[in-house]
């Protein structure tokens, strides 16, 4: 299958099958291989073992996707946001388990003033979005946000549920990240991560930097969230419950850690590949053992609120028992982004990828391009 297609970059003869497996979800497409692009990256042991790319990242102007095409990832950029408060708690700077408010005491008001940093960033502090319609463009006031998020009471009780939150965990994660570090989230990745070690992620996209962002294509329907109630309606429904109104270059150039992260596949498998080998990052240590075990171990597990799904929730990334879409280890963690984008890592393997693409699709979690591709991985280890 694979002669159908160009398919650019590396993968070892052993794993010829997530080759294949790669040129299968293009020419499986009915959109044909010229209105679409992906790429899917793989390190183990630290070193980039699979990194294959294909397509159109504009079909319009028929540019080609490269390995310097950024990709805008939506929620997988969560793996990314809890790392970066994972570094925080390495640094004896924050505390899984002591409450938001002791470092934000405004986030403390109505009765959320004992809610831990753990249960926040798991979705159990019963913020998913707003409790009333608001003007979509508030996003892009982040005070106001943060404002309103203070003042608002929880929509469950903390501590008893998960309800994912699509977009204010970013913005209560980031608020946390810079009362405890000094600098906002975007600038920290740029300053601690992309810039020593050469990776192209960024939370915050520079204007110079959108001539590489590749289009996307919106799915052909919308995800199914099950029977919608106040709190769905309040996470993925309602007036105001995503940014919109300014236009997607204000969008990119905004901080936004839940949902606007640019990047590369592979720079998302290496930066993933923290949590997957020890908390060493190209030999220098990130992370300790212990801030690993703590980041990854479940906070809770059950019916999520939003997703139609039972989730087990870290400090802010999708375990994999039970889903099984990252592969067969059941504690194997990552998150999957709006469209079918996804990053995990594997740390009994020493494994960790990332698939990104153009063409979305209406799959929540584990989308079956990326399962495809996962499955054709550990077939070949």
């Amino acid at each position: 299958m694979t002669e159908l297609l160009e398919i650019k970059g590396v993968c070892p003869d052993r794993f010829g099958a997530v080759k294949d497996a790669f040129a299968a979800n293009f020419t499986d497409a009915p959109e044909g291989l010229d209105e679409q692009a992906a790429r899917f990256s793989v390190c183990i042991g630290g070193e980039t073992v699979i990194d294959l790319w294909a397509g159109q990242a504009d079909p319009r102007s028929h540019t080609p996707f490269t390995e310097t095409t950024l990709a805008p990832v939506f929620s997988t950029g969560k793996a990314v946001m809890a790392l970066m408060i994972a570094t925080c708690v390495e640094r004896g700077l924050l505390d899984y388990d002591r409450p938001v408010a002791e470092i934000w005491p405004a986030y403390g008001q109505a009765g959320k003033d004992r809610i831990t940093l753990a249960q926040m960033m798991s979705h159990q502090d019963g913020l998913p979005g707003f409790d009333a319609e608001v003007d979509p463009t508030i996003w892009f006031d982040r005070q106001a946000v943060l404002d309103r998020l203070c003042q608002q009471a929880p929509m469950w009780p903390p501590g008893t549920a998960s309800g994912y939150h699509p977009i204010t965990i970013g913005y209560l994660a980031g608020e946390v990240f810079r009362l405890a570090d000094g600098r906002t989230m975007g600038a920290a990745l740029r300053e601690d991560f992309a810039l020593p070690f050469d990776l192209d992620l960024w939370i915050g996209l520079p204007e110079a930097e959108h001539d590489r962002v590749a289009s996307m294509r919106k799915p052909m329907k919308a995800a199914s969230l099950g029977p919608i109630d106040a709190i769905k309606s309040a996470a993925f429904i309602s007036r105001g419950s995503a940014p919109g109104g300014r236009g997607s270059a204000e969008w990119r150039m905004t901080e936004i850690p839940s949902a606007n992260l640019h990047g590369t596949a592979l720079d998302l498998a290496r930066i993933l590949g923290v949590l997957a080998n020890d908390g060493l990052l190209d030999g220098k240590r990130i992370l300790s053992p212990a801030v690993v075990a703590a980041a990854t171990r479940e906070r809770i597990h059950g019916l999520d609120k939003v997703l139609p799904y039972e989730m087990s929730w870290a400090a802010g990334y999708t375990r994999n028992v039970g889903l099984g879409i990252f592969g067969p280890n059941p504690d194997a963690v990552g998150h999957c982004g709006w469209g079918g984008s996804c990053a995990f890592a594997d740390a009994e393997n020493r494994l960790s990828g990332a698939y990104v693409m153009t063409r979305q699709s209406p799959h929540l979690i584990g989308d079956p391009r990326a399962q495809r591709l996962i499955d054709a991985l550990y077939a070949g280890l």
